[in-house]
């Protein structure tokens, strides 16, 4: 996760417009004083860093329903993460600052830039961000404003098709990818003005492929266009020079304040997820002693429970190690850490599906333990974002399977059905975005039905909240969130209310 020139923070808190020619000086229409257009190498900057924003609110969400994080001892007032009884406000953020931020910042990239040669690249970085952004909106809430969302004019935007959405998306990457082919030799961006690739337009066309398999995977697309294409061959890190007074955000919602005190205490790891770490169902403590803090003694709950539920280890942030030798790295590294829009183990384990499923050429077993070894490559790495020294990759990955020893969920050849095999992919990948980006998590959850969940089992067994009292589905979970209470006040002739205990987004099944 490289450190970026501190000249981005200028354009993320502060543009320096430039006031756009008149007519008429004289003109009283006109106020010289009010600047109407911003420079692009500002402008895109700040999107890509609201973009990473987003994308840690979107984690926040995912760990609750994804069953990643429960509540901890001392706390009450939990209400609809508990009972799931869900309501129009509780969701609201994910989606009107995504379309008031990084979505404004993008689309008026892309207006003031298109077809001009000068900002080619800018226009198709900006519009790979605008896949990222609507993706995320998609997957939460799945019919959303689209055609029309972004115009000024319109303030009662109409809800277009998911499906089609994702068509569009996948659209719009092949544009972007086709102007960042037939433009070699324009002008670049910049590391100030790109935060998450330093201005790499191969790494720009590698992760658009990687967004374009996701979705195709997600939706049942023909994956024949990927075919000999290049996909991300790193994780995807935005940093635009984080450091203690300008933090992470996922630091700043889990870590520490500035002034060192623990930013949250009232949410600790589900037993369920933890039951991946401890040997309830796996044991895996190479990546466990990095994330978690007193491993293997970490309190867990099982969300809902309010008896006797464990409070956080007192005065310790509870998803950062402190194991000797190992602090600074795991989930919360620390305030400079990078924020990842994509983890090259996801990377991974998309491919090794399509591979397993004859969409692309190539062998998924040992795509699938390349997806392990970059989880635990990412974990090992610092806050700086180098790999801490000594540690070796290839004995932690040996150590694990040798610990799970014909386990097909980590052992993918002892697996004997291709249902078992997919199983193990998509149960890697839930372990591998654990805090991360855990919506996308959630998100194959949804769509799979993996990792398996027993309802009314053993809390290391049982994803759901066991105050579950609305969803009559067998897993006890919502299948969505609802449309947010701003567009009930804003858009009331397209807000509807959607029952979330059985509408799901297109891309589930289940």
């Amino acid at each position: 996760m490289k450190k970026v020139n501190l000249k981005i923070w200028a354009g993320v808190f502060l543009l320096l417009f430039t006031v756009a020619s008149c007519s008429d000086f004289l003109d009283i229409n006109e106020n010289p004083n009010q600047a109407t257009t911003a420079d692009l190498s500002l402008v895109l900057p700040q999107a890509i860093v609201a973009t990473a924003s987003r994308a840690s609110a979107y984690n926040n969400y995912g760990a609750h329903f994804g069953g990643y994080m429960a509540n901890a001892g001392g706390f009450s007032g939990f209400g609809t993460l508990l009972t799931y009884n869900l309501q129009p406000a509780d969701y609201d953020g994910l989606w009107s600052t995504s379309f008031s931020g990084p979505l404004a910042d993008l689309n008026y990239v892309i207006g003031k830039s298109e077809g001009i040669e000068e900002y080619v690249l800018y226009n198709a970085a900006a519009k790979i961000m605008m896949v990222v952004n609507y993706q995320m909106l998609v997957d939460a809430f799945g019919d959303i404003p689209y055609s029309e969302a972004l115009n000024p004019g319109n303030t009662t935007p109409k809800y277009d098709d998911a499906a089609t959405i994702y068509t569009s998306l996948v659209a719009t990457l092949n544009a972007a990818i086709a102007q960042i082919d037939a433009n070699p030799f324009a002008p670049a961006l910049t590391a100030a003005s790109d935060p998450l690739f330093g201005g790499n337009m191969a790494n720009w066309k590698k992760y658009a492929n990687t967004l374009k398999l996701r979705m195709l995977i997600r939706s049942n697309g023909n994956l024949s266009s990927l075919a000999g294409v290049e996909f991300l061959t790193d994780d995807a890190i935005v940093n635009p020079g984080y450091e203690l007074n300008r933090p992470n955000p996922d630091w700043a919602s889990w870590g520490r304040t500035v002034a060192g005190a623990l930013s949250n205490s009232s949410r600790i790891p589900t037993t369920y997820a933890f039951a991946f770490y401890n040997g309830a169902k796996l044991l895996d403590a190479g990546r466990g002693e990095t994330i978690f803090v007193n491993y293997p003694s970490t309190p867990t709950n099982q969300l809902g429970n309010e008896v006797g539920n464990p409070p956080i280890v007192s005065g310790q942030v509870t998803w950062a190690s402190n194991q000797a030798g190992l602090t600074g790295t795991g989930v919360l590294k620390g305030p400079a850490m990078g924020r990842p829009l994509m983890l090259l183990a996801e990377a991974k384990f998309l491919l090794a599906e399509a591979q397993l499923k004859g969409g692309i050429a190539g062998d998924y077993t040992a795509t699938f333990y390349e997806g392990i070894t970059a989880s635990f490559r990412y974990l090992y790495k610092t806050e700086s974002g180098s790999l801490l020294a000594g540690a070796n990759l290839t004995n932690l990955v040996d150590a694990y399977k040798t610990a799970n020893d014909d386990k097909y969920l980590v052992e993918i050849e002892a697996a004997t059905t291709d249902a078992q095999r997919l199983e193990a992919i998509i149960t890697q990948k839930y372990i591998a975005v654990n805090m991360i980006n855990s919506d996308e998590g959630w998100n194959e959850y949804r769509r799979t039905g993996y990792p398996v969940t027993v309802t009314g089992g053993a809390p290391s067994f049982d994803i759901a909240s066991n105050k579950s009292i609305i969803s009559a589905r067998p897993d006890k979970l919502p299948t969505r969130v609802m449309y947010p209470s701003s567009e009930q006040q804003l858009n009331k002739p397209n807000y509807r209310n959607v029952d979330y205990t059985s509408e799901r987004i297109f891309w589930d099944p289940n």
